[in-house]
């Protein structure tokens, strides 16, 4: 059993249990489930691929989450007070309230128990379109392009420290949405800001990162591995390099002090953010329709309810999919 997230009242600083049932995302899904699973096959699997077996599991069990009508356990404290604490379902980027509080848990946690006190980085690792559908049909991949945002990072750490046997760290996040829930996999690298030598120093290069030198790196290893996979060939190669922009796209953020834990923390539970926020989603059942405002709500996207859905259940991992890696040191 998981605890429960609720909030507290501003009048009288007590606990008040949170209805999810109330709010539109829920009964969204509650309302448009059984049709948008009857219409998947017709409107839906050409797009995003088959709805895979474990999603209505997720579905159901997200339906029960919350509500005392469904499971709970009674908390009495030593001194008479008693509660009833509504069971959970703990699923990844589809109950807001169970990821909300797993963001909050890995923040904490990785701060306090895996990085550390040297200074770190954020690097970003994604592709271009035309590419993306390859992750969203075979998933497999997404562990690939994982290992090759980590071994880029690695090798250019690696080759600026120039210590024998010196090795990076870092924690690699793998991520499938981009703006109005659209499937863009890239992956999040919470890497340390150098490298660690067998002696247990650790060396931090210069402050400067040679992003063009990373860019490189990562398209060279995406293209060999796709090419020996078969699923590009070496004439989608020189197209996406005649481009004037190939799509790809590589971030590095600035050095991140040792001391400065609210800055780690804040990004640790940034690059395991739910897919969709649910302050920015509105269902309006009469129409029916979704509407979807952006990150700084300075534009608003309209949706059918059932295509809601469909982008929705995409970023949801596979069953005992690793979203999250512990890599090098």
């Amino acid at each position: 059993m998981s605890t429960n997230v609720g909030v507290l009242s501003r009048n009288t600083k007590q606990y008040r249990r949170r209805k999810p049932q109330h709010t539109p995302y829920y009964q969204c899904i509650e309302d448009c489930y059984e049709q948008f699973k009857r219409s998947y096959d017709r409107n839906f699997s050409k797009k995003y691929g088959y709805l895979r077996s474990h999603i209505e599991k997720v579905i159901f069990q997200y339906l029960d989450c919350g509500i005392l009508h469904n499971g709970f356990a009674r908390i009495r404290c030593e001194c008479g007070h008693e509660k009833l604490l509504a069971f959970s379902c703990k699923r990844r980027h589809f109950c807001p309230s169970c990821h909300a509080k797993r963001v909050l848990e890995f923040g904490e946690w990785l701060c306090s128990n895996i990085l550390k006190k040297v200074p770190h980085r954020h690097f970003v690792f994604s592709m271009p379109k035309i590419l993306r559908i390859y992750f969203l049909f075979n998933r497999n991949l997404l562990k690939e392009i994982s290992r090759i945002s980590w071994e880029t990072v690695k090798e250019y750490y690696r080759s600026t420290c120039r210590k024998e046997g010196a090795n990076s760290a870092a924690v690699a996040v793998i991520q499938t949405f981009g703006d109005y829930l659209s499937y863009n996999p890239h992956v999040h690298i919470l890497a340390a800001d150098g490298c660690f030598s067998n002696d247990g120093f650790f060396y931090a290069p210069s402050i400067n990162i040679d992003m063009k030198s990373i860019e490189k790196l990562f398209i060279h290893k995406i293209f060999k591995m796709l090419l020996s996979k078969n699923l590009i060939t070496a004439n989608t190669v020189d197209l996406i390099h005649s481009w004037r922009h190939t799509g790809f796209s590589t971030y590095c953020g600035k050095r991140i002090n040792p001391k400065d834990k609210r800055s780690t923390e804040n990004l640790a539970r940034y690059i395991i953010r739910a897919s969709f926020s649910q302050e920015r989603m509105r269902y309006y059942p009469d129409r029916p329709m979704v509407t979807y405002e952006s990150k700084y709500r300075r534009q608003v996207a309209e949706f059918d309810p059932l295509e809601w859905m469909a982008a929705l259940v995409s970023h949801i991992p596979d069953r005992g999919g690793q979203t999250v890696r512990y890599l090098g040191h």
